[in-house]
Formats: C-alpha cells, sequence, structure tokens
C-alpha cells in the first residue's frame, strides 16, 4: 500500500501540497500516484512566472506506462520549480514528499483540497 503523508493535503488528481512560508505552497504528486505510474522518466513543469489556475493542467509526467497530466491544486503564481527532478524525475519515485517536489506557488486561491485521511480513505493509501 503507497504511503500518504499525513501532514499535507491532497487533490482528486493525486497532486499534494505542503505550506510554506506565507502564501508560498509547494506541490507534488503522491506515492499512490507513482505507484500508479510506474517509473517516470520525463517531467514537463511550469515556468517560474507562469500564472497556473487550480483544477487546470499545468505540465505532464510521463513514465513507462503512460504520460499523465499534471493539475494544478491551486491557483498563482509559480515561484519556483525543481531544477532536480527535470534532471533526474526518478526523484519523483523515489521521495516522493521530499526531493521530488515539482513546483512552488505563491498562492491566491485552493482549489478543493483532501485531507490525508481521506485522501488515503478514497485512493488505498495508508497514513
Amino acid at each position: 500500500m503507497a504511503k500518504v503523508a499525513p501532514e499535507l493535503q491532497y487533490s482528486d488528481e493525486h497532486e499534494w501540497v505542503a505550506r510554506g512560508a506565507g502564501n508560498v505552497l509547494s506541490i507534488g504528486i503522491s506515492a499512490v500516484a507513482t505507484d500508479a505510474l510506474g517509473d517516470i522518466v520525463y517531467v514537463d513543469l511550469p515556468a517560474v512566472g507562469d500564472t497556473v489556475t487550480a483544477g487546470e493542467t499545468c505540465g505532464e509526467v510521463e513514465s513507462t506506462k503512460s504520460v499523465s497530466d499534471l493539475y494544478a491544486p491551486v491557483t498563482g503564481e509559480v515561484t519556483e520549480i525543481n531544477p532536480s527532478v527535470v534532471e533526474d524525475p526518478a526523484l519523483i519515485n523515489s521521495d516522493p514528499y521530499g526531493a521530488g517536489w515539482l513546483f512552488k506557488v505563491a498562492a491566491e486561491s485552493e482549489g478543493p483540497l483532501l485531507s490525508a485521511q481521506d485522501y488515503a480513505s478514497k485512493n488505498g493509501g495508508e497514513l
């Protein structure tokens, strides 16, 4: 069973949200998603300065099994991307809640987010 980090919130599309300083939120994809995708080989992220809108696509993740859209769980301006995952997408598989984070957003608003408990119950993960 895939691990669900209890301190995070999650979207229905399997992105996680971590609170940072002020309104800056870190975004990644859950271990539930990485388990389903298999080995991730490519990631396309929004650029710094781009505006992302909650619930809309903002990039994609390609694995040995499929290509999946990346959805923004919040609305706001992208302030940082993780260059390490662009160079080595396997980090998303090996450490989805740590070194495998994708990008940060200065959030203006949030889309509907699930608690870790609700996300785990809905998707067969474990806290």
